[in-house]
């Protein structure tokens, strides 16, 4: 096969010639530049990302020829093989359907239990057998909370359009909720932790070392942090000059200088904003500098030339990777102009790009020289200008993110396949590291999940940084975390990532620069690509369970009161408080309309300050059951006690005395929703009262109680009829008292939580926590 830039590889192949071949291979790789290619071979072994004697199907080339020989096509290629690892990876439920899952089957056999009991106690006790086996029936309905499946959805829905408004685009319903249990994000590096654009800063002169503002500033240099002009520092401007010449990369029509418009090598184009900065460009140079021939990039001797014509002579821009440039350098360019570059120098230099590389930074060294024929050797004989510092700078909220995950428990883990040194210098601008003794895991140091003894196992779990990792190690370490019990989100863009998009809990695939087979295979798509967005997703998926958990309660409680009123009355054997169709209203009332409003709420404000929840951790555990029991307890102590009163105080006839009973319940029940504001929020500012749905389905749902009570045809139906205005007093009187010692409980049971809200602030969150 023969290629050229410009073409798409369609297999993979053995290259067997090259010149000056590149090929841009992030879609597989997640190496951000373009890689140069050759015909020497490399050894077996060598990663995906450093086989330099191959090219692969789906990547472009970009610069230069060759020729090569088909080693494999179809499903045997990588690409290949990774959409086999995407087919072969299984999607497992989330744990909000699990839970679901749970809750409705036990609910079953509770509710056929209680409902036969009811049936036969209410029997026993003398209650006709027909009113029992249709109070047991109303009862069954009643105790199941059939309005969950239509709120559970409707509160996901409204969520998803939250995070859509906050650029994250759910693919998968049930998905959000399960971001709220998210204890892992293992994340690219490459446009989620850095802005995907290389940035120039810092130049090392023989005046020494210029820093350069990576914002868009411009005159953003600086020596020693004092300000300078570097049109005034002919050093300085020699070397941007220099780099603007020996470049092919433009800034585009809308010129600016992030390089938002630009085309061409990445590399280039940092160049060329650096010298936008300074006020340089391509078309102010040119005039006086026309190119009059270039000499391409050879992956072979790693530099570049430019030759301008010159007042009579030619200049020549010449960019490259160090070692070369040195070695073709025979003087350096000081402040009093060229001198040789004797053996001390070039050692020193060596040392400075050493040490400049040492910190992630991807290193290029300028020179140039003047000659009198435009078609002389361009790499011979050339003055050595200095060195040039360049990275991809991290976003500017990514640190404050991963500050924010790291006090709600989440780990960050940082999966790259960039070079390890990049991974550390990134790791430890963003804060996931803090030192140079953090250790980054290299992929070809990774073993299977079943190989690893018990400590290799918990060094994997416990690494923040990964580099040079593959699709199938990528694999390999969302098992291993999610076989420690975490909930894992992995991020992704590439081709190459498909696979662990699709095993993880959760799969983050970018918006703007993701691929289409990335974006298919994840549950969320951020629109802007930040980490900041999956953050924001993250306390929006654990408001989301919070309210899941808040209105089952709710209904719980509602339910199980109508249970107790009945099954209490039955087993002591007095009159129903309240008659089968009296409970399907009831059902009707408070299933939806305010389970619906507390769905919909926005959250505790304490949300990022809890550890994520264990996947394990039921819908409703100990607190939610004990609450839900109190609750029952209370109702019926109310409800009974209003037909008490209405019968032996008020001298009521048994249907008003049963209407009483019917208004108390009703009403307690719509007071009940304050009751589920967080333990520890205020009790008159909350979540709840600043929930203008909540009000909203109250008013609605005090109207179709009262239309129940005065529409005749109604009343007749549900066996009640309007209450004097005794009735109403004593109704509306009880019916508060759920409300009132409701929120004694909740501010008792508040003083608890603060107590632990306080505790975890005054310490550091463990950000890697092993559940399970």
């Amino acid at each position: 096969m023969v290629i050229e830039g410009g073409d798409v590889v369609t297999a993979d192949l053995r290259i067997v010639e090259a010149s000056k071949l590149q090929a841009d291979e992030s879609a597989l790789t997640g190496e951000s530049l373009p890689v140069g290619k050759q015909a020497q071979p490399v050894a077996l072994e060598a990663p995906l990302a450093e086989r330099a004697s191959m090219l692969y199907k789906g990547t472009a080339i970009t610069r230069g020829a060759g020729a090569g020989v088909v080693t494999a096509i179809g499903m045997e290629t990588e690409l290949g093989s990774i959409s086999a690892l995407v087919a072969e990876a299984v999607v497992g439920s989330t744990p909000l359907e699990k839970r679901l899952d749970q809750l409705g089957h036990r609910l079953v056999w509770v509710t056929l239990v209680v409902t036969a009991a009811v049936t036969v106690a209410g029997t026993l006790a003398g209650q006709g057998l027909v009113v029992m086996i249709q109070t047991g029936l109303a009862l069954a309905v009643a105790a199941i909370p059939e309005g969950l499946p239509v709120v559970a959805t409707l509160a996901l829905a409204r969520g998803m359009r939250r995070m859509a408004r906050r650029h994250a685009l759910v693919n998968r319903l049930s998905s959000v909720e399960t971001l709220g249990a998210t204890s892992v994000i293992c994340t690219d590096k490459t446009g989620t932790l850095t802005e995907n654009r290389m940035t120039v800063t810092r130049l090392v002169l023989a005046t020494g070392s210029v820093e350069i503002d990576p914002g868009d500033r411009p005159h953003a240099f600086c020596i020693d942090a004092t300000a300078v002009d570097p049109l005034a520092h002919p050093i300085l401007s020699t070397a941007l000059e220099t780099g603007v010449l020996c470049n092919n990369a433009s800034l585009g029509c809308a010129a600016g200088l992030d390089g938002a418009s630009a085309v061409g090598d990445p590399l280039e184009v940092a160049l060329l904003v650096a010298g936008a900065k300074a006020g340089l460009s391509r078309e102010g140079l040119t005039p006086n500098l026309p190119e009059v021939r270039e000499e391409a990039f050879d992956a072979d001797i790693k530099m570049m030339a430019t030759i301008h014509a010159a007042d009579g002579a030619y200049r020549v821009a010449v960019k490259g990777a160090p070692e070369p440039v040195l070695a073709a350098a025979t003087h350096i360019l000081t402040e009093n102009g060229p001198r040789r570059l004797d053996a001390s120098d070039r050692s020193s230099w060596t040392q400075r790009n050493e040490k400049l590389a040492a910190t992630g930074l991807r290193v290029l060294a300028l020179a140039t020289k003047q000659t009198d024929a435009p078609d002389s050797a361009p790499f011979e004989g050339l003055t050595f200008i200095g060195l040039v510092g360049l990275t991809d700078p991290p976003r500017a909220e990514v640190r404050a993110a991963i500050e924010r995950c790291q006090r709600a428990g989440i780990k960050v883990v940082m999966v790259t396949g960039d070079q390890p040194i990049t991974a550390l210098s990134v790791g430890k601008e963003v804060g996931l590291v803090t030192s140079e003794e953090d250790r980054v895991v290299h992929g070809g140091e990774m073993k299977p999940p079943h190989l690893l003894s018990r400590d290799e196992r918990r060094e994997l779990l416990d690494a923040r940084l990964f580099a040079r990792v593959s699709p199938g190690q990528k694999l390999d370490l969302i098992e291993l975390h999610q076989q420690a019990g975490h909930i894992v989100a992995m991020t992704g863009d590439g081709v190459n990532d498909a696979p662990a998009l699709k095993k993880a809990d959760i799969g983050i695939a970018m918006g703007l620069r993701g691929t289409q087979v990335a974006k298919e295979a994840s549950d969320m798509v951020l629109l802007d690509d930040a980490l900041s967005t999956i953050v924001v997703a993250i306390e929006e998926g654990r408001a989301i369970f919070d309210n899941i958990r808040t209105f089952v309660v709710y209904l719980m409680s509602c339910n199980v009161s109508e249970v107790m009123v009945v099954g209490v009355a039955s087993l002591v054997g007095t009159a129903l408080p309240i008659l089968p169709l009296q409970i399907l209203f009831l059902n009707l009332v408070t299933d939806v309309f305010p389970a619906l409003a507390l769905g919909i709420g926005p959250g505790d404000s304490h949300l990022m300050e809890r550890r994520p929840r264990d996947p394990r951790e039921q819908i409703l555990g100990r607190q939610q059951w004990l609450r839900i029991s109190f609750y029952g307890v209370v109702f019926t102590a109310s409800v009974l006690g209003a037909l008490s009163l209405a019968e032996r105080w008020l001298g009521m006839s048994p249907t008003e005395a049963v209407t009483v009973s019917f208004l108390t319940l009703a009403f307690a029940q719509l007071w009940h929703v304050f009751n589920m504001r967080a333990p520890d929020a205020p009790v008159f500012r909350n979540e709840v009262t600043r929930n203008p749905y909540v009000w909203g389905a109250l008013a609605l749902c005090a109207t179709m109680t009262l239309l129940a009570v005065y529409v005749p045809s109604l009343a007749d139906v549900l066996g009640i009829v309007p209450p004097e205005a005794r009735g109403w007093g004593l109704a509306l009187g009880m019916s508060l008292i759920p409300l009132v010692l409701g929120q004694v409980f909740e501010t008792l049971f508040g003083a608890r939580c603060r107590s632990r809200v306080v505790s975890r602030a005054s310490r550091t969150v463990d950000p890697a926590p092993h559940l399970g």
